[in-house]
């Protein structure tokens, strides 16, 4: 087992949180010194993949914690779903968009931006304050639940749909099945 903050019980929700972040910039970065539209697609993909499995493990998982044991952490929550909004209806565009096409640069570094904006103050305000409110061990469980969560996820952006835990428990894994589906026959990269 990998030593965290958690004590060495294995890696805690805000760790694999940020270890996602972190994956995502990275693969954002690799998108923009890439010259070739192909590969530069196939990045885009996989990170719109991520942050789609990210986004809902977060929704199901983390925000029903947040909201039960962070002070004011309802009001948190609800600007944390705008937010995925938001990026999920650029997702859409991007898909939508040529990765040789001039615009899809210029949508990548909108997709950077917001993603920074958004893991910096989980980073700097929520995530210590999950730490301070819950016990390593359930941080622990909790994030072994994300990490189940992120298998079954959907990998393309849906904005029609809610950002709701109810959804994404009930609804979310025929959703991701049908994604992983086309993925496959589409021969889209997704991680």
């Amino acid at each position: 087992m990998t030593e965290t903050r958690s004590g060495g019980q294995g890696r805690d929700v805000v760790d694999i949180l940020t270890a996602d972040h972190q994956e995502m910039l990275e693969l954002l970065g690799q998108i923009e010194g890439t010259p070739d539209a192909g590969r530069r697609r196939d990045l885009a993909d996989t990170v719109i993949a991520e942050v789609m499995r990210h986004a809902v493990a977060e929704e199901m998982y983390v925000y029903p914690a947040i909201k039960e044991h962070v002070p004011d952490g309802a009001a948190e929550v609800e600007q944390d779903k705008k937010e995925h909004d938001e990026i999920v209806q650029l997702m859409k565009r991007m898909e939508d968009v040529e990765a040789g096409d001039p615009t899809f640069m210029g949508l990548v570094r909108e997709l950077e931006a917001q993603l920074r904006h958004h893991a910096g103050e989980e980073e700097a305000d929520q995530f210590p304050k999950l730490r301070a409110s819950i016990p390593a061990e359930k941080l622990v469980k909790l994030g072994e639940k994300v990490e189940t969560a992120k298998k079954l996820a959907p990998t393309r952006p849906h904005p029609h749909a809610p950002h709701s835990e109810l959804f994404h428990k009930t609804l979310g894994p025929g959703v991701g099945m049908v994604d992983r589906l086309r993925d496959k026959l589409t021969g889209r990269h997704t991680g």
